[in-house]
């Protein structure tokens, strides 16, 4: 199966766990889960109508693979920092505050680094203020890939509650923060910034009007189609409004190629927003919400399925083509 249809099948197997268990408010299908205190009821989650309880924890996890996420060489401070960030830009996603995480490993026999990977994380856990609580550690044979997986918990913003990706309107607005494309190439996945601060400025600012957000990692064109999908609507994007890093030369490239971890949020028509947040980071109005399905960009003169430029692995063993996302022999999993 593919990414997008496991996916799917998971949303499927998943459908009505608010309901049917106590603790769960927001389950599969947002960049974290959102639970409360065991014993406490939970709701299942609609737009505007998010539980904005102190007792609510966002949660999420992700996995960082050897070949698959970095290239064998690649240093171990650089490791763990992709291993935490990556799992905090899910916690910015929402509009929360990262509070603390645990890290699992695989390592293969005679690892050499073990130690230096170790202080490393809890280095960069510390950083965005998700202290490493605990985890575990496993060993693989000589030559396996070294695997982790980093966990992280946080906090709701305290009036807008989590931004999910479901609360899309017909008529709304499409932003995103910073550049894109280019980012494994260039090397800025192993160095990118977990745009929590953004997260947490939006919230502030415009309270409901935030109406959904998502970190981009799969690549822009695909991102914004699981806004869609989530909403029930449709975005368009125009494409030469996206902004793009030095040296990406193609609309193309800056909605393929994914490991962005920007943020890509919808808004209520007119919301005021100014060209950089108090960050310095760049803001930037890319589309518009509309009635129907899927996500179109604007390129070229014409309107393309944005929704299928991306990453979408497993099956054939990789994304569909997306940029040069695996020009540096990494493939995103």
């Amino acid at each position: 199966m593919r990414e997008s249809e496991l996916h799917q099948r998971i949303y499927e197997r998943s459908r009505g766990m608010a309901g049917r268990f106590g603790c769960v408010v927001v389950g599969p299908g947002d960049d974290c889960a959102v639970v409360k205190g065991v014993g406490q009821r939970g709701s299942p989650a609609k737009a505007g109508d998010i539980s904005r309880d102190a007792d609510a924890t966002l949660i999420t996890v992700d996995q960082m693979v050897e070949g698959r996420h970095y290239v064998p060489g690649t240093a171990i401070g650089l490791i763990a920092r992709k291993a935490v960030a990556r799992s905090v830009s899910d916690i910015a996603a929402m509009g929360g505050v990262p509070a603390w995480g645990l890290a699992t490993g695989v390592l293969p026999d005679g690892f050499a680094h073990a130690a230096e990977l170790v202080d490393a994380l809890h280095t960069w856990g510390e950083r965005w203020g998700a202290p490493m609580v605990g985890g575990d550690i496993a060993f693989s044979p000589v030559g396996t890939a070294l695997m982790l997986a980093v966990t992280i918990a946080g906090v709701p913003h305290a009036r807008r509650g989590p931004v999910l990706r479901s609360g899309a309107r017909v008529g709304d607005e499409v932003w995103v923060t910073g550049s894109f494309g280019g980012s494994l190439k260039s090397g800025r996945h192993l160095t990118f910034e977990p745009r929590v601060a953004e997260g947490v400025w939006l919230c502030d600012g415009l309270g409901d009007e935030l109406h959904a957000m998502i970190d981009v990692s799969d690549g822009l064109g695909r991102d914004a189609g699981r806004v869609a999908s989530a909403s029930g609507v449709r975005l368009e994007i125009d494409g030469e409004s996206v902004a793009r890093h030095e040296g990406v030369e193609k609309i193309e490239h800056a909605m393929r190629d994914g490991e962005d971890y920007e943020l890509c949020f919808v808004v209520g028509a007119g919301a005021a927003l100014p060209p950089e947040a108090p960050s310095g980071v760049k803001l930037t109005r890319i589309g518009r919400v509309v009635a129907g399905s899927g996500c179109g960009v604007m390129m070229d003169g014409r309107m393309c399925d944005g929704a299928s430029m991306g990453w979408d692995h497993g099956g054939d063993g990789g994304g569909d083509g997306g940029g040069d996302g695996g020009g540096d022999g990494v493939k995103k999993a």
